[in-house]
């Protein structure tokens, strides 16, 4: 019992720093002070910098695009649109943490998180993402909703090095 209860207590400290609300903030995180914290895959980015790119997800568990080619460097504001009818996130990073973060969502399907290389959207709302891709490399982002990202609701996002032609 009192090891049971110490994993428990280990699993909450390990868990809190993730929290967040699937709430009704998803369109206005560009208006919001944003922590600015180094990813491999880059670091929020600067809204007056950047180039739109639109997403659309749906209940058929996929994005369009499902491949997105960037440059080292830019500043992507990703308009992401539910076009389902139920809720649909995106999230970006690594193969390996989306697929930790997938996993922990379908063991805690009420665990809230809030970072700026995500976006939680209502059925038929909008949400965005504003990311500076500064390091180049290939990437993923995916719907970690329990089932979501089982369900194949995932892409793949390459970051051309600067100066590379595509």
């Amino acid at each position: 019992m009192k090891n049971t209860l110490k994993k428990l207590a280990w699993l909450a400290v390990l868990v809190a720093p993730l929290a967040w609300s699937h709430g009704d903030d998803a369109g206005h995180r560009e208006q919001q002070a944003v922590v600015k914290e180094q990813k491999s895959w880059g670091i929020a980015g600067d809204p007056k910098r950047a180039r739109t790119i639109e997403v659309r997800m749906d209940d058929g568990m996929r994005f369009r695009p499902d491949r997105i080619e960037v440059r080292e460097g830019e500043t992507i504001r990703f308009v992401v649109r539910n076009a389902g009818g139920v809720l649909h996130e995106m999230v970006i990073g690594t193969e390996e943490e989306l697929r930790e973060h997938a996993a922990l969502m379908q063991k805690f399907p009420g665990m809230e998180h809030e970072e700026p290389y995500m976006t939680h959207v209502k059925p038929r709302e909008r949400g965005a993402i504003v990311w500076n891709f500064n390091r180049p490399g290939t990437f993923q982002f995916a719907c970690l909703l329990p089932g979501h990202y089982e369900a194949g609701m995932k892409g793949s996002l390459v970051v051309l090095p600067a100066g590379k032609k595509s």
